[in-house]
């Protein structure tokens, strides 16, 4: 087999997109009668068999299929099925125990029986819980009981029965319920909520197929061996195609379905979320609602691609979220906003300029801030020559210059939520800033080592410079980072980067058999590693900033490292390179600087209160479900908040709200702290190194 390799280093992953009209909310537990096991299609034998024989002599991890492999196949899988563990039970787990060892020689028979007899268990445990939650909304919960429900229920243990998984569910409901409740709806509302929302997961439930099935089946062999392996069935495939230039269509957001709710995973840049700045990767919506006075639907519980319908529309016309954030926990009360749907021209995604006038010991400074959403190139424009094609690294020297004429002090370069990109803008960008010399090194399956320089010894840019990166800065992102901390040519600041080290090649199934009768999928799968210039992996461990700001996220909870079959960190042989400076001699100086301010910033005050608050709810496992209890709590929680806003407009100088009163659009706090204070590390370091 000849494969043609193609570089795909950026961070986020492949959506799993179905083409389905949005249906009424009419589905009622009656049409589960019908339901029927799913079987596998006769060529998945072949397909189950192909992609193995592909991975095994193209994976660049050299991975046995054996009994151990299985096991963590197994688990996988069923985590995807229930990964809450709300559906089976341990009499359930156990009869599924007889796989353990058994699906490394059933994958590499082509027998993919066993995947599909699990899920049919899935299923079926699916439309039980479905036609329980019916009796239960027959009448009024009691609020008034002491009970506790257990809201995190990963690392739980699977219900030992049907009585005890009807009691976690009954508790489930009743929280639900009561989160409405106290957002001011009465049980009549409740229940019809409830309904709609329940009657998605019927829909959801007799929308499964056969090939829904094998994709899981694939992926949780595919993700045991790295999580960037993926198997595409051919639906997804399209619809992933089309995907790429609708989603350029709205609000500019890709999501996913994480169970149950739908999840951002990436911001388009220059789309309206992107510019909004209302919307995170990792925000959750709850609720869309159509103009500025309709109603919000509920999504919970809703497929993907009817999400996607419901926000998606015509351009200029107004959607309206109801979202949780990412630092929430999943019981906060949603947040509203409104956005305005419009079409993402390719030149709202590209780097953008703007300046920063900032006050440091006396002295006025002004900085070139230079954003850069993705490493881009236009691949086509290229191919046919054309003089003006665009890429990140034209633009890129083109604003340095337009920064230059404005005597800026120095230039910041933000890359806080860059997922990636071009591996070859990536190795450009960073010739701007270095004279000629080594921007990183790709390492293949095979041990071969190719080193990416930049050739041109001009310097677009020679000045102060540094590099804002937060937890979603990943991939090309990474190389360009990483070259640049290597040479001491500028400083890091910001959270650790991501930590992806790998590059993937999408292969299409059908080349690699003659047959007609049937269309395959496509698998994206890991052919290299890449390392910097000193000889580390970016893999896992991503770029450590140089000073680090307070972050929300955990290492432990998002990011490569948080991926249990992510590859291995390792290390090759450093290349030879010139540094420019040496900042680990003003490094001291300049964290105590930073962190002076920091202490004493209202600004960061307010965020360390968010991050102590949100790291504390991670550990609140269990909720009351005391109507009294909750409501104590929750107006609690809005008082702090009223008060801490108050506190921060008043040092503003800004009017102080009524109770119950929002902001006024144009009393829109656009502060950026971390930018702020990027500006200010970076004056620090002109003073300490012309002293």
């Amino acid at each position: 087999m000849k494969l043609t390799i193609v570089l795909i280093i950026s961070f986020i992953g492949v959506n799993l997109y179905f083409a389905e009209t949005v249906q009424n909310n009419t589905v009622i537990t009656d049409d589960l009668d019908t339901l029927k096991s799913l079987e596998p299609k006769g060529y998945y034998a072949l397909e189950g068999q192909l992609i193995n024989t592909l991975l095994s002599r193209y994976h660049y991890n050299k991975y046995d299929l054996n009994d151990s492999l299985s096991s963590v196949i197994l688990d996988r899988f069923l985590k995807s099925l229930d990964y809450r563990k709300d559906y089976f039970t341990r009499i359930d787990i156990q009869s599924f125990e007889k796989y353990r060892f058994e699906l490394d020689d059933e994958i590499k028979s082509g027998n993919i029986e066993p995947f599909y007899k699990m899920f049919n268990i899935y299923m079926f445990r699916m439309r039980d819980r479905i036609s329980y939650i019916d009796t239960l909304l027959k009448k009024e919960f009691d609020y008034s009981i002491d009970e506790k429900y257990f809201i995190i229920r990963e690392n739980a243990s699977w219900a030992e029965s049907v009585d005890e998984l009807n009691d976690l569910w009954r508790k489930k409901i009743k929280n639900d319920a009561l989160n409405l409740k106290l957002n001011g709806k009465d049980w009549e509302a409740i229940k019809n909520n409830l309904e709609k929302r329940y009657n998605n997961y019927v829909r959801l439930l007799k929308q499964f197929n056969s090939e829904d099935v094998f994709q899981i089946a694939m992926n949780s062999f595919t993700q045991s061996i790295d999580p960037h392996t993926n198997y595409l069935t051919p639906i997804t495939s399209d619809n992933f195609k089309i995907d790429m230039s609708l989603s350029l269509e709205g609000i500019g957001a890709r999501l996913q379905n994480d169970n149950g709710y739908t999840k951002i995973v990436e911001i388009i840049p220059g789309g309206p979320a992107f510019k909004s700045k209302k919307l995170h990767v990792n925000d959750r919506i709850v609720a869309v609602a159509q103009g500025e006075d309709e109603d919000f639907v509920d999504v919970i519980g809703w497929r993907i691609t009817d999400v996607v319908q419901l926000i998606r529309g015509p351009k200029d016309s107004i959607v309206r979220l109801q979202i949780i954030s990412s630092d929430k926990n999943l019981n906060s009360e949603p947040v509203e906003i409104i956005l305005v749907r419009d079409k993402i021209k390719l030149e709202d995604q590209s780097a953008k300029s703007t300046t920063l006038d900032i006050m440091s010991n006396g002295k006025p400074y002004k900085f070139g801030v230079i954003t850069i959403p993705k490493f881009y190139i236009d691949f086509e424009g290229q191919r046919l020559g054309e003089k003006e094609f665009k890429s990140t690294s034209r633009d890129v020297k083109r604003l340095i210059e337009k920064l230059e004429k404005e005597n800026v002090d120095g230039v910041i370069i933000d890359l806080r939520n860059d997922g990636g990109g071009s591996l070859e803008e990536a190795v450009q960008v960073t010739g701007l800033f270095i004279k000629e010399g080594p921007v990183v090194q790709v390492r293949d399956m095979n041990g071969r080592i190719v080193v990416d320089k930049d050739d041109d010894p001009h310097l677009a840019y020679d000045g102060p410079l540094a590099i804002l990166v937060n937890r979603f800065s990943a991939s090309a992102s990474e190389i360009f980072t990483g070259a640049i901390q290597n040479y001491g040519r500028g400083i890091i600041i910001g959270e650790n980067t991501y930590g992806k080290g790998t590059v993937q090649n999408l292969i299409d199934l059908n080349r690699l058999t003659s047959t007609k009768d049937y269309k395959l999928g496509q698998v994206k799968l890991t052919i290299a590693k890449y390392y910097r210039i000193d000889g580390s992996s970016t893999q896992r461990v991503g770029v450590i900033p140089d000073i680090q700001f307070p972050s929300f996220i955990d290492a432990a909870d998002f990011g490569e490292s948080s991926e249990p079959s992510a590859l291995k960190w390792d290390k090759i042989d450093p290349l030879v390179y010139e540094l420019y400076s040496d900042l680990s001699i003003l490094l001291p100086k300049l964290k105590k600087l930073s962190y002076q301010r920091i202490k004493s910033s209202f600004e960061f005050d307010y965020i360390m209160e968010e991050i102590t608050e949100y790291k504390e709810s991670l550990n609140d496992n269990f909720i009351s479900l005391n109507e009294e209890v909750r409501r104590k709590e929750k107006e609690e929680r809005e008082e702090k908040r009223f008060i801490r806003e108050n506190e921060r407009r008043k040092i503003k100088g800004l009017k102080l709200l009524a109770k119950g009163e929002t902001p006024a659009d144009d009393e829109t706090d656009n502060v950026d702290p971390y930018l702020n204070e990027s500006a200010n590390i970076l004056a620090d370091l002109i003073t300490l190194s012309i002293g």
